[in-house]
């Protein structure tokens, strides 16, 4: 008797004037895979939406970008995810227009959102203190994970870009990584001791015993030997948050707001915040002077006779 199986369900492929956007994102302009991904996802919705209207390429107009945002609304999308759409849409548009397949510039028309600013998720000095402290001396990967907490409080690094790094990218004896960010620029950041000590230690106690076998020049591996991954430093984050105690939620992109909040707190200047941080836009520094000034008015609310 023969089984009836189902068809495998291949992925779809963008239309080909996304795709040959797509590649010109990637190609020309140098954005990173993941962000170009993005893109992908979000124009393939609009490009879906003008297929199922029978709108052809050439006449797309405001009232059909309208009409997708609005539809994006019913679906119950955040704001900023609308938003991320709208901006991929207008880029998009604005190409097509140059390409000369849009009769007309529609994405002129197009007024880019204004989001509200989210205060970033930061945490007291005291509360990343024991998170740094809560990996055990007994557990079997104490070396390893010790050395990515300490680097990720220490250098502010994206939890991607920390995945990334390899071997020759951490200077030692210098005491800086050189981390590769968001569209492949580089960046030197400076690393204290404690993060030094501690990627040290790891490096010559622990690592090599978790590569066995294999050849790699990923600096942090996994048990089985292969680079860690994005998911499990993110649970090793949070095993630790929960083993110190820490209420907040608390992830690895969570240690890069304490990175930033903390050094600006300290007296650091903003544009040097800006330039360890890898940020094209200073406006997206300035958040992190907001959480100071939430800092401020709690002060002045718990300590002012009259609040």
């Amino acid at each position: 008797m023969l089984l009836a199986t189902q068809p495998v369900r291949e992925k779809k492929k963008p239309a080909p004037l996304v795709k040959r956007f797509l590649d010109y994102l990637f190609v020309e302009c140098g954005l990173a895979g993941a962000t170009v991904t993005a893109y992908q996802r979000d124009l393939g919705e609009f490009w879906d939406h003008l297929v199922a209207r029978d709108v052809d390429p050439s006449d797309i107009s405001i009232e059909d970008v309208q009409k997708h945002l609005i539809e994006l609304q019913r679906r119950g999308l955040a704001v900023s995810s609308i938003a991320r759409h709208l901006a991929a849409i207008k880029v998009f548009l604005r190409h097509l227009f140059a390409e000369r397949v849009l009769r007309r510039d529609v994405s002129s028309l197009i007024e880019s959102s204004k989001r509200w600013q989210n205060i970033p998720n930061a945490v007291r000095y005291e509360q990343v203190e024991s998170l740094l402290g809560a990996p055990e001396p007994s557990d079997e990967f104490y070396l390893r994970d010790r050395a990515l907490l300490e680097l990720l409080y220490a250098t502010g690094m994206r939890v991607s870009e920390v995945v990334d790094l390899t071997l020759d990218q951490f200077n030692l004896k210098l005491g800086y990584v050189r981390c590769i960010g968001k569209g492949r620029k580089e960046r030197i950041i400076p690393v204290g001791r404690c993060a030094i000590d501690a990627v040290e230690e790891y490096l010559e106690m622990l690592r090599p015993r978790l590569m066995g076998e294999r050849h790699t020049d990923s600096l942090f591996l996994s048990r089985t030997g292969r680079p860690l991954d994005r998911t499990n430093m993110w649970r090793l984050v949070r095993k630790y948050a929960i083993l110190a105690g820490v209420d907040n939620p608390l992830s690895p992109h969570t240690l890069r707001h304490c990175f930033a909040t903390h050094l600006l707190a300290g007296g650091a200047d903003l544009r040097v915040v800006q330039e360890l941080l890898g940020h094209a836009d200073l406006t997206t520094t300035q958040v992190y002077t907001h959480v100071d000034e939430a800092q401020l008015k709690r002060v002045h609310r718990e300590f002012h006779p009259r609040p």
